[in-house]
């Protein structure tokens, strides 16, 4: 009893040792320490890069390497001998607006180990093969729809405070649950498709020693190395991975597949932009740090609390930057600038503080010296935009008024974005 009691005690100690070091997150905009930002067109050597064979051929691969070998952790090849089964098909989902299908995607070539299923819809009245959002969802693909016959998903869940889930297992309960975030009929009526995939089937979002997902499949014998994928990474190759399937689709349009991700999720769609160019558009929505917003201004969440809360999503060598942001060789306009030409879209919202808004603009900012050496329009901004008007040129920001969410807002500007992009091209 005495040594129970103990070990009470030390728990105890220990947890309140560990919250006492977690710093109070600043939201103070006279706070921010003063920085300095790399150039992303300066090299690692000093030379300033004036041309587009220079960016593409020295400058784009140095900032690529470091973000795989500091930040998220490289990935390896996607496996060869994927195979994709599609094992439902409803030509008259929505009530006849669109055509749903759901596919699995085994990773291992065979029915067997970890597989992701992909929840597809597209419009029914399509003639030609057309353009499609994609992007992880939180809690399986039957949240997302009201469709009472889609599968659900049997994976291990994060808790949920709807008590949707229990012993982290989905429930009938929670069929819907997020069909507010992702409007399906808007999508279809707008003429694009929609792919939603649960992150969990790729990688579950705990940390677990890199023993469950893909990562069994390749860091069976020994956690990944210092500079190898966190989960984060592996959700970004896993989309690849989805890519690879709609490659197969004659019903998409893979040459206009647009990206898009939320919270932890949308920093997931920026490292998938960036590591494949085959994503024709990127959508960040409410990223915050180690996503859209510059980790140097170490306002809201910083390094140091997400690489503590959350070990499993970036590699370990990201660990060395905790307190000392100013070290670190990349910060996170130069991600955005990895996408680049490529149109990109990053979102904020006003009472979402702690995802840093500002933080999240000036990276668009400060990409924009990229695009604009690559000959697109850039962004145009130079102040961030007034709160509900949105900047869309090849580069798009807004911040909406509301919370940490996605809603119908995001979503118009979204599709209006498309619409510039993959409309008529």
């Amino acid at each position: 009893m005495k040594r129970l009691l103990f070990l009470l005690s030390l728990s105890l100690l220990l947890t309140s040792a560990a919250h006492a070091q977690r710093p109070k997150p600043n939201y103070d905009e006279s706070q921010v320490p003063e920085f300095k930002l790399p150039d992303p067109l300066v090299t690692q050597a000093g030379k300033k890069v004036d041309s587009a064979e220079e960016w593409n051929k020295v400058r784009r691969p140095e900032i690529l390497e470091l973000f795989e070998t500091e930040v998220y952790g490289k990935s390896p090849a996607r496996p060869e001998n994927m195979l994709f089964e599609v094992t439902s098909v409803k030509n008259d989902a929505l009530g006849g607006k669109a055509i749903r299908k759901e596919v699995s995607v085994y990773f291992s070539g065979k029915k067997a180990g970890p597989r992701m299923d992909l929840l597809i819809y597209l419009p029914a009245k399509a003639t030609k093969p057309v353009p499609v959002f994609m992007g992880l969802n939180f809690y399986g693909n039957h949240t997302i729809t009201d469709e009472t016959d889609v599968q659900l998903n049997g994976n291990w869940m994060r808790a949920s405070k709807e008590k949707a889930i229990v012993d982290h297992k989905a429930t009938e309960d929670s069929r819907g649950k997020s069909s507010s975030r992702w409007p399906i009929e808007t999508i279809i009526d707008r003429g694009y498709g929609l792919i939603a995939i649960y992150c969990g089937d790729i990688d579950p979002d705990y940390d677990d020693g890199f023993k469950n997902g893909v990562h069994a499949l390749f860091n069976s014998k020994q956690k990944p190395a210092p500079d190898e994928w966190g989960t984060i990474s592996a959700w970004a190759w896993g989309l690849s991975c989805a890519l690879d399937y709609l490659e197969t689709d004659k019903q998409i349009d893979t040459s206009k597949v647009a990206v898009i991700g939320h919270s932890r999720l949308g920093k997931t769609s920026l490292w998938a932009g960036a590591t494949d160019p085959r994503f024709a558009l990127v959508i960040s929505n409410d990223s915050g740090c180690g996503g859209a917003a510059l980790s140097r201004r170490r306002f809201g969440e910083t390094l140091h609390v997400i690489n503590n809360a959350f070990p499993h999503w970036f590699c370990d060598n990201f660990n060395k930057y905790i307190d000392k942001e100013n070290d670190l060789p990349v910060d996170q306009h130069m991600l955005i600038s990895l996408i680049a030409p490529r149109p990109v879209y990053v979102a904020s919202a006003e009472d979402d503080q702690w995802a840093d808004p500002k933080g999240e603009f000036l990276s668009v900012k400060y990409a924009e010296p990229v695009y604009k050496l690559l000959g697109t329009s850039g962004f145009g901004a130079k102040e961030m935009p007034a709160v509900n008007q949105p900047v869309q040129k090849q580069m798009g920001y807004h911040i909406r008024t509301g919370k940490h969410n996605v809603t119908d807002f995001d979503w118009q500007q979204y599709l209006n974005f498309a619409d510039q992009h993959f409309q008529g091209s």
